[in-house]
Protein backbone atom coordinates (compact mmCIF):
# COMPACT_ATOMS: atom_id res chain seq x y z
CA UNK A 1 0.00 0.00 0.00
CA UNK A 2 0.56 3.65 -0.90
CA UNK A 3 -0.81 6.01 0.73
CA UNK A 4 -0.05 9.83 0.93
CA UNK A 5 -2.04 12.00 3.73
CA UNK A 6 -2.63 15.49 2.72
CA UNK A 7 -3.33 18.82 4.76
CA UNK A 8 -7.05 18.46 4.47
CA UNK A 9 -6.83 15.58 6.89
CA UNK A 10 -7.80 12.86 3.83
CA UNK A 11 -5.80 10.45 2.24
CA UNK A 12 -5.45 9.47 -0.72
CA UNK A 13 -4.52 5.58 -1.20
CA UNK A 14 -3.09 5.71 -4.29
CA UNK A 15 -1.55 1.90 -4.48
CA UNK A 16 -4.24 -0.05 -2.18
CA UNK A 17 -3.40 -3.70 -1.86
CA UNK A 18 -1.48 -4.85 -4.31
CA UNK A 19 -0.13 -8.34 -5.43
CA UNK A 20 2.70 -8.28 -8.24
CA UNK A 21 4.52 -10.59 -8.98
CA UNK A 22 7.75 -10.08 -11.64
CA UNK A 23 9.88 -13.20 -12.89
CA UNK A 24 13.37 -12.99 -13.81
CA UNK A 25 14.01 -12.26 -17.67
CA UNK A 26 10.05 -11.03 -17.73
CA UNK A 27 8.71 -8.15 -19.75
CA UNK A 28 6.02 -6.83 -17.32
CA UNK A 29 3.82 -4.21 -18.88
CA UNK A 30 1.16 -1.84 -16.16
CA UNK A 31 -1.61 -0.36 -18.03
CA UNK A 32 -4.40 2.10 -16.64
CA UNK A 33 -5.76 5.89 -16.64
CA UNK A 34 -4.11 8.29 -15.44
CA UNK A 35 -4.05 8.24 -11.46
CA UNK A 36 -4.68 4.87 -11.60
CA UNK A 37 -1.75 4.67 -9.03
CA UNK A 38 0.69 3.38 -11.82
CA UNK A 39 3.59 5.59 -11.17
CA UNK A 40 3.77 5.31 -7.30
CA UNK A 41 3.49 1.40 -7.46
CA UNK A 42 6.55 1.63 -10.01
CA UNK A 43 8.83 4.47 -7.57
CA UNK A 44 8.03 1.72 -4.82
CA UNK A 45 9.13 -1.18 -6.48
CA UNK A 46 12.46 1.37 -7.15
CA UNK A 47 12.85 2.16 -3.68
CA UNK A 48 11.90 5.63 -4.37
CA UNK A 49 8.74 5.78 -2.52
CA UNK A 50 8.18 4.02 0.76
CA UNK A 51 5.37 1.73 1.25
CA UNK A 52 2.91 2.58 3.95
CA UNK A 53 1.92 -0.98 4.22
CA UNK A 54 3.07 -4.21 2.74
CA UNK A 55 6.33 -5.34 1.64
CA UNK A 56 8.26 -5.04 -1.45
CA UNK A 57 10.65 -8.03 -1.90
CA UNK A 58 13.95 -8.48 -4.09
CA UNK A 59 14.75 -12.43 -4.38
CA UNK A 60 13.19 -12.90 -0.68
CA UNK A 61 15.04 -10.14 0.97
CA UNK A 62 13.03 -7.05 1.88
CA UNK A 63 13.14 -3.27 0.61
CA UNK A 64 13.83 -2.55 4.09
CA UNK A 65 16.46 -4.78 4.74
CA UNK A 66 18.35 -2.67 1.97
CA UNK A 67 18.45 0.83 3.96
CA UNK A 68 21.15 0.34 5.24
CA UNK A 69 22.97 -0.54 2.29
CA UNK A 70 21.52 1.84 -0.66
CA UNK A 71 24.42 1.25 -3.01
CA UNK A 72 23.96 -2.30 -3.28
CA UNK A 73 20.03 -2.20 -3.72
CA UNK A 74 20.67 0.23 -6.56
CA UNK A 75 23.00 -2.35 -8.55
CA UNK A 76 20.15 -4.38 -8.48
CA UNK A 77 16.91 -1.82 -9.40
CA UNK A 78 17.22 1.07 -11.84
CA UNK A 79 14.24 3.48 -13.05
CA UNK A 80 14.34 5.65 -16.11
CA UNK A 81 12.27 8.39 -16.48
CA UNK A 82 9.92 9.62 -18.56
CA UNK A 83 11.39 12.38 -19.47
CA UNK A 84 15.69 12.36 -19.95
CA UNK A 85 16.30 15.63 -20.38
CA UNK A 86 15.05 16.18 -16.59
CA UNK A 87 17.03 12.95 -15.48
CA UNK A 88 19.95 14.17 -16.87
CA UNK A 89 22.34 16.64 -15.50
CA UNK A 90 22.54 19.83 -17.64
CA UNK A 91 26.37 20.33 -16.35
CA UNK A 92 27.59 17.12 -16.92
CA UNK A 93 28.55 15.86 -20.07
CA UNK A 94 27.58 12.23 -21.09
CA UNK A 95 31.21 11.09 -20.76
CA UNK A 96 30.23 12.58 -16.49
CA UNK A 97 26.37 10.95 -16.86
CA UNK A 98 28.02 7.31 -17.78
CA UNK A 99 30.99 7.40 -15.28
CA UNK A 100 29.37 8.75 -12.41
CA UNK A 101 27.39 5.45 -11.34
CA UNK A 102 30.57 3.54 -11.55
CA UNK A 103 32.86 6.27 -9.83
CA UNK A 104 30.45 6.69 -7.01
CA UNK A 105 30.33 2.47 -6.68
CA UNK A 106 33.77 1.77 -6.76
CA UNK A 107 34.28 0.09 -10.07
CA UNK A 108 37.58 -0.06 -11.26
CA UNK A 109 40.14 2.63 -12.08
CA UNK A 110 39.56 5.46 -14.56
CA UNK A 111 41.02 3.23 -17.39
CA UNK A 112 38.27 -0.11 -16.82
CA UNK A 113 35.67 2.99 -16.31
CA UNK A 114 36.35 4.67 -19.99
CA UNK A 115 36.03 0.98 -21.29
CA UNK A 116 32.77 0.70 -19.28
CA UNK A 117 31.37 3.58 -20.92
CA UNK A 118 32.22 2.55 -24.80
CA UNK A 119 30.50 -0.67 -23.88
CA UNK A 120 27.66 1.28 -22.49
CA UNK A 121 27.88 3.24 -25.92
CA UNK A 122 27.24 0.34 -28.21
CA UNK A 123 25.20 -1.21 -26.23
CA UNK A 124 22.63 1.60 -26.69
CA UNK A 125 23.92 2.51 -30.44
CA UNK A 126 25.36 5.51 -29.94
CA UNK A 127 28.47 7.49 -31.26
CA UNK A 128 31.49 8.02 -29.28
CA UNK A 129 31.11 11.72 -30.93
CA UNK A 130 28.70 11.87 -28.03
CA UNK A 131 30.60 11.72 -24.92
CA UNK A 132 32.20 15.36 -25.13
CA UNK A 133 28.64 16.61 -25.46
CA UNK A 134 25.79 17.82 -22.87
CA UNK A 135 22.00 17.08 -23.04
CA UNK A 136 20.81 19.63 -24.26
CA UNK A 137 22.98 19.20 -27.26
CA UNK A 138 21.78 15.72 -28.07
CA UNK A 139 18.27 15.09 -29.62
CA UNK A 140 15.52 13.85 -26.79
CA UNK A 141 16.01 9.75 -28.58
CA UNK A 142 20.17 10.16 -28.16
CA UNK A 143 19.16 11.61 -24.73
CA UNK A 144 16.84 8.73 -23.50
CA UNK A 145 19.37 6.33 -24.93
CA UNK A 146 21.94 7.90 -22.54
CA UNK A 147 19.67 7.67 -20.27
CA UNK A 148 19.37 4.24 -20.42
CA UNK A 149 23.00 3.20 -20.81
CA UNK A 150 23.65 5.34 -17.73
CA UNK A 151 21.26 2.70 -15.65
CA UNK A 152 22.67 -0.76 -17.39
CA UNK A 153 25.95 0.78 -16.32
CA UNK A 154 25.88 -1.19 -12.67
CA UNK A 155 24.44 -4.78 -14.29
CA UNK A 156 21.18 -4.25 -12.24
CA UNK A 157 18.92 -7.22 -12.68
CA UNK A 158 15.21 -5.05 -12.98
CA UNK A 159 14.42 -1.97 -15.01
CA UNK A 160 11.80 0.09 -14.01
CA UNK A 161 10.64 2.29 -16.72
CA UNK A 162 7.92 5.07 -16.10
CA UNK A 163 6.42 6.42 -19.44
CA UNK A 164 9.95 5.84 -21.13
CA UNK A 165 8.51 6.91 -24.73
CA UNK A 166 5.97 9.64 -24.05
CA UNK A 167 8.40 12.43 -24.21
CA UNK A 168 10.31 11.26 -27.60
CA UNK A 169 9.16 12.34 -31.11
CA UNK A 170 6.70 9.16 -33.01
CA UNK A 171 9.35 8.35 -35.45
CA UNK A 172 12.09 7.76 -32.11
CA UNK A 173 9.25 6.03 -30.27
CA UNK A 174 10.11 2.51 -32.22
CA UNK A 175 14.12 3.09 -32.11
CA UNK A 176 13.72 2.85 -28.38
CA UNK A 177 11.19 0.31 -27.99
CA UNK A 178 13.02 -2.03 -30.36
CA UNK A 179 16.26 -1.00 -27.98
CA UNK A 180 14.00 -2.24 -25.01
CA UNK A 181 13.67 -5.39 -26.56
CA UNK A 182 16.73 -5.87 -27.94
CA UNK A 183 18.78 -5.01 -24.30
CA UNK A 184 16.09 -7.19 -22.49
CA UNK A 185 16.90 -10.48 -24.36
CA UNK A 186 20.76 -9.89 -24.63
CA UNK A 187 20.96 -9.09 -20.98
CA UNK A 188 18.14 -11.20 -19.30
CA UNK A 189 16.51 -8.26 -17.87
CA UNK A 190 13.63 -8.34 -15.82
CA UNK A 191 11.65 -4.80 -17.28
CA UNK A 192 8.69 -3.19 -15.54
CA UNK A 193 6.81 -0.97 -18.46
CA UNK A 194 4.83 1.53 -17.18
CA UNK A 195 2.70 2.73 -20.33
CA UNK A 196 -0.33 4.07 -21.67
CA UNK A 197 -0.34 3.04 -25.40
CA UNK A 198 -1.72 -0.52 -25.55
CA UNK A 199 -0.16 -0.66 -28.55
CA UNK A 200 3.35 -0.54 -27.42
CA UNK A 201 2.63 -3.02 -24.78
CA UNK A 202 1.07 -5.40 -26.91
CA UNK A 203 4.24 -5.26 -29.16
CA UNK A 204 6.78 -5.90 -26.61
CA UNK A 205 5.15 -7.22 -23.20
CA UNK A 206 5.19 -11.00 -22.22
CA UNK A 207 2.92 -9.89 -19.01
CA UNK A 208 0.21 -7.48 -18.25
CA UNK A 209 -1.32 -5.93 -15.45
CA UNK A 210 -3.97 -3.38 -15.44
CA UNK A 211 -4.79 -1.16 -12.73
CA UNK A 212 -8.18 0.82 -11.86
CA UNK A 213 -8.20 3.42 -8.94
CA UNK A 214 -5.05 2.12 -6.93
CA UNK A 215 -6.06 -1.90 -7.40
CA UNK A 216 -4.35 -4.51 -9.80
CA UNK A 217 -7.53 -5.84 -11.65
CA UNK A 218 -6.23 -8.58 -14.46
CA UNK A 219 -3.26 -9.42 -15.17
CA UNK A 220 -1.97 -12.32 -17.28
CA UNK A 221 0.09 -13.01 -20.45
CA UNK A 222 -0.43 -10.03 -22.64
CA UNK A 223 -1.23 -12.73 -25.65
CA UNK A 224 -4.42 -13.68 -23.80
CA UNK A 225 -5.13 -10.89 -21.81
CA UNK A 226 -5.42 -8.66 -25.40
CA UNK A 227 -7.21 -12.13 -27.59
CA UNK A 228 -9.49 -12.53 -24.43
CA UNK A 229 -10.21 -9.68 -21.59
CA UNK A 230 -11.81 -10.88 -18.55
CA UNK A 231 -12.04 -7.95 -16.74
CA UNK A 232 -15.02 -5.09 -18.08
CA UNK A 233 -12.21 -2.41 -17.29
CA UNK A 234 -9.68 -4.43 -19.49
CA UNK A 235 -11.89 -4.98 -21.87
CA UNK A 236 -13.07 -0.86 -21.84
CA UNK A 237 -9.60 -0.25 -22.34
CA UNK A 238 -9.11 -2.29 -25.67
CA UNK A 239 -12.63 -0.86 -27.31
CA UNK A 240 -10.77 2.72 -26.82
CA UNK A 241 -7.49 1.70 -28.21
CA UNK A 242 -7.84 3.37 -32.01
CA UNK A 243 -6.50 0.37 -34.61
CA UNK A 244 -3.86 0.77 -36.86
CA UNK A 245 -6.26 -0.93 -39.54
CA UNK A 246 -8.51 1.74 -41.33
CA UNK A 247 -11.01 -1.19 -42.45
CA UNK A 248 -11.19 -2.23 -38.66
CA UNK A 249 -11.23 1.33 -37.25
CA UNK A 250 -14.08 2.31 -39.63
CA UNK A 251 -16.13 -0.71 -38.57
CA UNK A 252 -15.10 -0.17 -34.77
CA UNK A 253 -17.74 1.13 -32.06
CA UNK A 254 -16.56 2.41 -29.43
CA UNK A 255 -18.13 2.43 -25.98
CA UNK A 256 -17.17 4.73 -23.92
CA UNK A 257 -16.78 4.51 -20.09
CA UNK A 258 -19.90 6.37 -18.14
CA UNK A 259 -18.68 8.84 -15.97
CA UNK A 260 -14.95 9.59 -14.51
CA UNK A 261 -13.42 7.64 -11.98
CA UNK A 262 -14.12 8.16 -8.67
CA UNK A 263 -11.81 9.94 -5.91
CA UNK A 264 -8.67 7.54 -4.65
CA UNK A 265 -9.41 9.08 -1.59
CA UNK A 266 -12.62 7.87 -1.07
CA UNK A 267 -12.81 5.04 -3.64
CA UNK A 268 -16.30 3.17 -3.38
CA UNK A 269 -17.15 0.40 -1.35
CA UNK A 270 -17.50 -3.15 -2.94
CA UNK A 271 -15.80 -3.06 -6.20
CA UNK A 272 -14.24 0.05 -7.32
CA UNK A 273 -15.42 -0.46 -10.77
CA UNK A 274 -18.89 -0.72 -10.33
CA UNK A 275 -20.01 3.17 -10.92
CA UNK A 276 -18.87 2.58 -14.13
CA UNK A 277 -18.94 -1.02 -14.99
CA UNK A 278 -21.37 -1.95 -17.67
CA UNK A 279 -22.44 -5.14 -16.08
CA UNK A 280 -22.70 -4.15 -12.54
CA UNK A 281 -24.63 -6.47 -10.22
CA UNK A 282 -25.99 -5.94 -6.50
CA UNK A 283 -23.02 -7.89 -5.38
CA UNK A 284 -20.48 -5.76 -6.57
CA UNK A 285 -21.53 -2.37 -4.69
CA UNK A 286 -21.66 -4.38 -1.57
CA UNK A 287 -18.31 -7.25 -1.87
CA UNK A 288 -14.62 -6.66 -3.50
CA UNK A 289 -13.67 -8.82 -5.69
CA UNK A 290 -10.56 -10.60 -4.47
CA UNK A 291 -7.85 -10.98 -7.34
CA UNK A 292 -8.54 -15.04 -8.50
CA UNK A 293 -6.94 -16.98 -11.03
CA UNK A 294 -9.10 -18.29 -14.07
CA UNK A 295 -7.04 -20.69 -15.37
CA UNK A 296 -3.27 -21.35 -15.12
CA UNK A 297 -1.85 -18.13 -15.89
CA UNK A 298 -4.49 -15.30 -15.78
CA UNK A 299 -5.85 -13.96 -12.54
CA UNK A 300 -9.08 -11.12 -12.53
CA UNK A 301 -10.43 -9.48 -9.95
CA UNK A 302 -14.04 -9.35 -10.87
CA UNK A 303 -17.46 -11.40 -9.60
CA UNK A 304 -18.40 -12.14 -12.92
CA UNK A 305 -15.12 -13.17 -14.73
Amino acid sequence: MVHFPTSRGVTVRAVDGVNLQVQQGEFHGIVGESGCGKTSLARTIAGLQRPTGGSVLIDGRELNDWRGDRLAFSRHVQFIFQDPLASLSRRQTIQESLEEPLRIHGIGPASERRRRVAQLLQLVSLPEACLDRLPRALSGGQRQRVAIARALALDPRILICDEPLSALDVSIRAQILNLFADLQKKLDLSIVLIAHDLAIVRLVCTRVSVMYLGKIVETGPAHDLFAQPRHPYTRALLDAAPSTDPKIERSRRVSLLAGDPPSPSAPPSGCRFHTRCPLVKPVCKTEEPMLRYIGDQVSVACHLA
